[in-house]
Formats: C-alpha cells, sequence, structure tokens
C-alpha cells in the first residue's frame, strides 16, 4: 500500500510537470478530533504545500504537515502526501488527498477528502477528514483550518 501511494505521487507530479509555472502555495493552521477505537482526542497542526494548475477545472498539489493529538504522551504526526482535486467554483476546491505519516519510528498511510474555500483574495478555510490505515486501529481525523496563499 505505501508502494503504491508513492507511486501515485511520483505519476502524479510527471503529469503536473506542464503546469509548473501556474500555481499557489499555502500554509494554513489546523485542528479538530482525532478518534479511534471508542475513544477521542482533540489536536491542532500546521501544514504547507504547493498547488500546480491542471487547467481551469483541476489541480493537483503536494502537502507537508505536523499534527499533535492533545492527550498526554501523544506524539507529532509528520506527515507528506499529494492532493488531487476539482475546481467547483471560483473560489472552492474539492479535493482527496494521501500520503504517509510518521510518528515514533514507524509510517502509516493515509486517504483523505476535503473541501477548500478563498475568503478574499489570499485567506482561505477548509474542511477535511482523513484515515490513517494503521495495523490494528485505524485512526480518524476530523478538522477544519485556516491558511493564507501565496
Amino acid at each position: 500500500m505505501k508502494k503504491l501511494i508513492v507511486l501515485a505521487a511520483a505519476a502524479a507530479a510527471i503529469v503536473a510537470t506542464p503546469a509548473f509555472a501556474s500555481g499557489e502555495g499555502r500554509i494554513e493552521g489546523r485542528g479538530g478530533i482525532a478518534f479511534a477505537g471508542g475513544s477521542s482526542e482533540a489536536f491542532v497542526g500546521i501544514g504547507a504545500g504547493y498547488d500546480f494548475d491542471l487547467g481551469d477545472k483541476a489541480f493537483i498539489g503536494i502537502d507537508l504537515g505536523a499534527d499533535k493529538i492533545l492527550a498526554n504522551g501523544a506524539k507529532v504526526i509528520w506527515s507528506t502526501g499529494a492532493r488531487l482535486g476539482a475546481k467547483v467554483s471560483e473560489k472552492g476546491r474539492l479535493y482527496a488527498n494521501g500520503g504517509i505519516g510518521f510518528c515514533c519510528g514507524g509510517s502509516d498511510p493515509y486517504l483523505g477528502v476535503g473541501y477548500q474555500h478563498k475568503f478574499g483574495t489570499n485567506a482561505y478555510g477548509k474542511i477535511e477528514y482523513r484515515r490513517v490505515l494503521r495495523n490494528g486501529t485505524d485512526v480518524n481525523f476530523a478538522g477544519i483550518g485556516i491558511g493564507g496563499a501565496f
């Protein structure tokens, strides 16, 4: 599964190569609820990325992030991944994402979906769901974020 995600991200980057001249960087703060196995905890995090335009209707992007579940002893989960989406309006983007999260010497793949909406020229808000595919109990993240595009 991990190899498939890495190969898909590499293929997406190759497909997006002609569009490198047109795109947008982003940086954000985020938070929400992480839940697994009948329990839940709040989380906070930061993220950064870059989206490459694939014409008027689609985009592909890269993501980097760090999220901390606010429970005693929880470590920061570092992540790297990609997203592929549709421009559903002048200010709205609907996307699917996937990648790998790293924590405590191990790594687990994740998949998710989200919606990002611009407020004005550079500010945006988003809502996102991610599912970390762990051996054993999967961990779910449902959150919101606010950020700036440049």
